[in-house]
């Protein structure tokens, strides 16, 4: 009897572990990202290469994943939305697709500027959004802030992207943090003002436009010329721009994230967590650095080549739920400055 007792157990032990070996197989995590393919998968590769946790992933525009995710409610298969500027973020939390988390590892990785104060977005990477110039029509001496870019010396030397754009309704945003809604608006009349150009295109487009003599001045994120940098066909035109670093003496120059959240009705939500927490590790980080050249949010870990080749700067460290909280008011301001 107790060798058949003991056989037993040995048998109820092995359906146990397989059982928990088909658990650990089957594990998966659903991505809802905002961000290309290629500048994601190979990232999530690595993580199921780590793990064994199967990522699937969904691509697709900011906002049609938000509304998405909005419409599935309960019945989201979304574990992880991955999205681009913290004004989307901040919607996100708005329309209620998110949740809030809490964790040891993010919250000691990420600066407390650049995550929801509630836990329902993360930072994952930074970039910035400088004034770029080109050198021999622009002395960098007469550059200083952006406020100083109304300035008449500059009418009509600058090209920006249209308002409808969110990298430039967060800038706004800041300057409506940091000055008023009233100087915030004027600021923005005396930069319509001095357009070279009626807005169009991207910011890799304003980067060409001012290489191409259409003005002096481009305001873009950095990644964009990073990127244009480290390409061959679009090298040169990048290569007749130089960076400045606005706003140096006083708040430090603008910025902004990626970033990602856990969705409200993850059905995976310690796997997401765990995907998560590995985008902040050490190699995600630099991986982040040098393929899509974003500045890491994890002290330590180096910028790519390109990036540093920009300089030092002062970041702005105001509380980048600010920028979502005022996206509105700042569109507002856009519009009645008549920035199309």
């Amino acid at each position: 009897m107790k060798s058949v007792k003991a056989l037993s157990l040995v048998g109820a032990a092995v359906v146990t572990a397989l059982c928990n070996l088909a658990a650990a197989e089957a594990s998966e995590v659903n991505v809802y990202s905002a961000r290309q393919e290629e500048l994601i998968k190979p990232l999530l590769d690595k993580f199921s290469a780590q793990t064994g946790i199967k990522v699937n992933l969904i691509t697709g525009k900011p906002d049609e994943l938000i509304s998405r995710m909005a419409s599935e409610g309960r019945n989201s298969p979304a574990d992880l939305l991955i999205s681009t500027d913290v004004g989307r973020l901040y919607r996100a939390k708005q329309q209620g697709v998110l949740q809030a988390i809490t964790s040891d590892v993010l919250s000691s990785t990420i600066p407390a500027e650049m995550r929801d104060p509630s836990g329902q977005w993360f930072g994952l990477t930074m970039r910035a959004r400088p004034i770029l110039y080109v050198p021999g029509k622009v002395d960098p001496k007469d550059l200083s802030t952006y406020e100083a870019l109304t300035s008449p010396q500059w009418k009509g030397r600058i090209c920006i992207r249209s308002s409808d754009n969110i990298y430039n309704q967060s800038m706004t945003a800041s300057l409506i943090a940091h000055d008023g809604a009233e100087k915030a608006e004027s600021w923005a009349k005396g930069l319509v003002a001095n357009f070279a150009m009626p807005p169009k295109g991207g910011d890799r487009d304003q980067i060409k436009a001012a290489a191409a003599g259409v003005c002096d001045i481009a305001i873009a994120n950095t990644y964009y010329l990073g990127g244009m940098l480290a390409d061959a066909k679009e090298k040169a035109a990048a290569e007749k721009v130089k960076v400045f670093w606005p706003n140096q003496a006083d708040r430090g120059a603008h910025i902004n994230i990626s970033g990602a959240g856990i969705a409200k009705y993850a059905p995976n939500k310690t796997e997401a967590i765990q995907l998560l927490e590995y985008m902040t590790t050490a190699d995600a980080q630099q991986w982040y650095a040098e393929t899509n050249h974003e500045y890491p949010v994890r002290a330590g870990v180096k910028a790519s080549a390109i990036l540093q080749g920009f300089g030092e700067f002062k970041a702005d460290q105001l509380q980048l739920d600010k920028l979502g909280e005022l996206n509105a008011e700042a569109i507002r301001v856009m519009d009645r400055a008549g920035w199309k």
